[in-house]
């Protein structure tokens, strides 16, 4: 196989050899899952624990908040540098750098004495969670055929949904009984296991191509993208010293945002130049694929509302209605588990229906939920919430096996790895704007209320009722855009196996 075949393409499969290689990549594929789960779970299981840090190592909100903060800040950084690795390296280097990453960091926050080496830890397990999830699309799109496409995104939107949604039941649970670094300790061996196994089972399926790496675009990308998500979450801490009357520490929020757009400009300016001779770190050529921009838009206000929502919630069920860490846990926990049942049963019927029948309604019930959450205050029975969060994960679950499917579907194969780069540095950037964006709204509101007269109980639940509104705006976007995405042409030349 010559070394130009294109970028991560899967070599053409010989009729003889196909029953060898379906078990194959069925093992790659499972591999993947499994340890695309564990590192996912990791990224929302910090969230519950912040008032339990604050406590152990005698620090503030703001700097606990670090924990979630540089943890989504390293992921956008190293997601736009994933699409070069993806094409240059095998399937395997790829998934043992990934997991070795991860599991370092998780023994560095087992370890940490303070909160400085636990940020350290976050960070490096961060960047083996930005390797593995393009790691697990790009091969995906590259083993599977497209007419089975939708259930094997199915089993990844399991992944991707399932894994955040139970994080925090998981840490609740432990808290309960154990100290903060159980949390680490217990996902260990779990994440050495996976590297193990992947280390003596997982086979190279893929042909790598030589890429040249752009070291202007890896640093263009480094301060741009750090920039926005620092900024973005900057905004939220800010909201919180101006409620609380006490002066921020560093640059204001907006510099780092402007920064951060000005250089992402000459970013996009530069892959523009250098896709025209294939050397783009991020190919922008992804979006000349209508279908693929429309659903990355769509995915970015679904992140953006999920992401809020699951900042919000824990604090207006602990701070509002009076749960319980535990209690928060489990309430969120069957929202999760349904959505794990849907997605399967998603994935199958986008592969008979296509993406409108599922996305319209789904779109129409996360929008008709956010609705619903604006008029929430410190009465509202919890059984009505616990109805909402299943009724929404329904409609989260109706559209992210779709989307993921749709995007990457519309694509040629050498551009996959670039598309699920992108689709990745979208979903950090929307999650990180939807938390700072919901918080800022919150904080703001009810500091308003508290100054007006009001009681700090129902001036909170009025500041969450503001962001809610505000979510539920955002949400018409998904809404007006579910019509317009379509079925990719299933089968159409190069698509399938990369004949």
């Amino acid at each position: 196989m010559s070394t130009d075949t294109p970028a991560f393409n899967a070599a053409p499969l010989g009729v003889l050899a196909e029953p060898d290689h379906r078990a194959r990549n069925k093992l790659v594929i499972a591999l993947l899952l499994v340890s695309a789960f564990v590192v996912i779970l990791n990224e929302t299981i910090m969230g519950v624990a912040v008032p339990h840090l604050m406590g152990d190592l005698g620090i503030t909100a703001n700097a606990a908040q670090w924990l979630t903060t540089a943890f989504l800040l390293t992921m956008a950084v190293v997601i736009p540098i994933t699409g070069y690795l993806l094409q240059r390296l095998n399937t395997r280097p790829v998934f043992m750098l990934a997991m070795a990453l991860f599991s370092l960091g998780t023994l560095i926050c087992a370890a940490a004495p303070g909160i400085e080496l636990l940020i350290v830890g976050r960070v490096v397990q961060a960047c083996g969670t930005a390797i593995m999830m393009p790691l697990l699309m790009t091969t995906v799109m590259n083993l599977v055929p497209p007419e089975s496409r939708g259930k094997t995104m199915g089993n990844i939107s399991i992944v991707i949904s399932v894994a955040p949604a139970i994080g925090p039941t998981i840490s609740g649970l432990i808290l309960s009984v154990l100290e903060w670094r159980w949390m680490f300790i217990l996902v260990l061996p779990i994440a050495l296991g996976a590297l193990a196994l992947g280390a003596s089972l997982i086979k190279n399926v893929t042909t790598p191509s030589k890429a040249p790496l752009d070291i202007v675009s890896v640093l263009l990308s480094i301060v741009g993208f750090g920039g926005l998500v620092y900024g973005l979450s900057g905004l939220g801490e800010g909201a919180m010293h101006a409620a609380e009357g006490t002066a921020t520490s560093g640059l204001p929020a907006w510099v780092p945002l402007v920064i951060g757009v000005v250089v992402i400009a000459i970013f996009v300016l530069r892959q523009l130049g250098l896709q025209k001779s294939n050397r783009a770190l991020l190919d922008l050529r992804t979006l000349k694929s209508a279908n693929f921009s429309i659903s990355v838009v769509m995915m970015a206000v679904l992140m953006m509302s999920m992401f809020g929502i699951m900042i919000l919630l824990p604090i207006y069920l602990q701070s509002v209605v009076g749960l319980t860490t535990l209690q928060t846990g489990l309430m969120l926990l069957p929202g999760g588990l349904v959505m794990g049942l849907c997605a399967p049963i998603v994935g199958r019927l986008f592969d008979k229906i296509g993406p409108t029948p599922l996305l319209v309604p789904g779109a129409i019930m996360l929008s008709a939920v956010l609705w619903a959450l604006t008029l929430v205050d410190q009465n509202t029975p919890v059984p009505l919430l616990l109805a909402g969060h299943v009724v929404m994960s329904i409609g989260l679950a109706l559209m992210f096996t779709p989307l993921f499917t749709a995007s990457l579907g519309s694509l040629k194969p050498a551009l996959y790895s670039h598309g699920s780069a992108m689709i990745g540095t979208t979903q950090q950037v929307a999650g990180a704007t939807g938390t700072a964006l919901f918080v800022a709204l919150m904080t703001m509101q009810s500091a308003a209320l508290v100054a007006g007269g009001s009681e700090p109980i129902p001036a909170l639940a009025g500041g969450i009722r503001l962001a809610f509104f505000v979510g539920a705006i955002i949400s018409l976007a998904a809404v007006a855009t579910s019509f317009f995405v379509r079925k990719p042409e299933g089968g159409a030349p190069g698509m399938a196996h990369g004949h």
